[in-house]
């Protein structure tokens, strides 16, 4: 169960991160649409686990790659932006949400 305080952290987290990849998209990840799904942060919030949506882009798997390749750069803006709200801006560990992809694919053999 997570205290008051984490949920608070997760959607400031969840927001900030969306924004900056909304800002950045072009310039960092190749025009991507990257949408953050969830964010789990650790009890002591030390660390955040993200996970990403990924459309509109030809390979998935490199998109994610420059995320990855990307970490501090992404952690460094958002340090920028919530620093005065945090007194540790938490390590990121992005994932990809497949949850979507599964849905449809079910979908799909429902249909059939």
């Amino acid at each position: 169960m997570e205290s008051l305080r984490q949920q608070k952290v997760n959607k400031l987290l969840a927001k900030e991160l969306a924004e900056i990849f909304r800002s950045e998209s072009k310039s960092l990840f190749g025009g991507g649409f990257i949408t953050v799904t969830t964010v789990r942060i650790s009890p002591d919030l030390s660390s955040a686990k993200i996970y990403l949506s990924i459309m509109a882009t030809k390979d998935k798997a490199i998109t994610f790659k420059l995320i990855q390749d990307q970490n501090n750069v992404i952690r460094k803006k958002l340090g920028l932006i919530v620093g005065k709200q945090l007194r540790i801006v938490p390590e990121l560990m992005f994932f990809i949400d497949d949850s979507l992809d599964y849905a449809m694919k079910i979908e799909a053999l429902l249909k059939k």
